[in-house]
């Protein structure tokens, strides 16, 4: 298969002028977490200028640097990743899965030339889960064991720090061993944009400071067992926007497995062809 047969065609944009406001209500009316940044030139041509990110808002919202500036003064400029990384339609599904897994991206813009034609993102690789082998392989054999924690009365700058240094998009929330939530970057970036708007300029870098996940997390989390197949949480990430699980036994949380897992299983399993 090639990038053109799964990706999405009616890429949604957003204008490097625009400010990041703009761009996070984009995201969440077509529930996506990435948006190719365009500039209109003089011919009024859109040229791919850019890539952003929800990932991209959370951490740049959280940073000390802008602690007192309000979410519209906020440019997709300057917050977006300059030159991105594009896919062409007739590249291979495994070429592009690997170009995200060796740049840690979890979308490409597709290009014909200097034309956008679509998007792929890990969402769209999902898709191509069904069947054999992957349902014959479970949760447990591509779960990640080694999970990073963090408690309900952590702050939530020190959930975007973990976030940042690790280089993950969410964190479970445990509290003696027991499964309380979860907490992703987009969470984060959400809740900083609406606490801006509403804390006086002079607050606002202390009250960040003391906001809790507790605060932003989201409770009663859905979580999978260790026997459930690839097949199977593939369908449960793509009916509920998920790029993650836990997976939990009688004893509590085991390990976790995301899109990105799901990903490298497609490229093993592409070379192996």
């Amino acid at each position: 298969m090639h990038v053109k047969d799964i990706m999405a065609k009616d890429a949604v944009v957003v204008d490097k002028d625009q400010n990041i406001h703009d761009a996070l209500k984009l995201m969440k009316k077509h529930k996506v977490s990435r948006l190719p940044v365009i500039n209109t030139n003089q011919n009024h041509q859109k040229e791919l200028v850019g890539i952003i990110t929800e990932k991209d808002i959370a951490l740049r919202l959280g940073s000390s640097k802008y602690g007192n500036l309000a979410p519209s003064h906020f440019h997709v400029s300057t917050v977006m990743t300059s030159q991105p990384l594009t896919a062409e339609g007739n590249q291979t599904l495994g070429t592009a899965a690997q170009i995200m897994l060796d740049n840690t991206i979890g979308g490409l813009t597709v290009m014909d030339g200097n034309q956008i034609i679509g998007m792929i993102t890990k969402t769209d690789f999902l898709e191509t889960c069904q069947g054999r082998p992957f349902n014959d392989i479970t949760v447990k054999e591509r779960m990640h064991t080694s999970i990073t924690t963090i408690g309900p009365q952590d702050r939530l700058v020190h959930a975007r720090r973990i976030i940042i240094d690790k280089g993950i998009g969410r964190l479970p929330v445990t509290e003696e061993g027991q499964l309380q939530g979860m907490i992703t970057a987009k969470d984060i970036a959400l809740a900083m944009m609406s606490f801006r708007k509403v804390v006086p300029d002079k607050y606002k870098p202390a009250r960040i400071r003391n906001l809790l996940v507790e605060d932003v997390m989201v409770q009663n989390v859905k979580t999978i067992s260790e026997e459930s197949t690839i097949s199977e949480i593939a369908l449960i990430m793509l009916d509920n926007n998920f790029s993650g699980l836990p997976v939990v036994d009688d004893q509590g949380m085991t390990g976790i497995i995301t899109k990105t897992d799901i990903l490298k299983l497609i490229v093993e399993l592409e070379k192996s062809d």
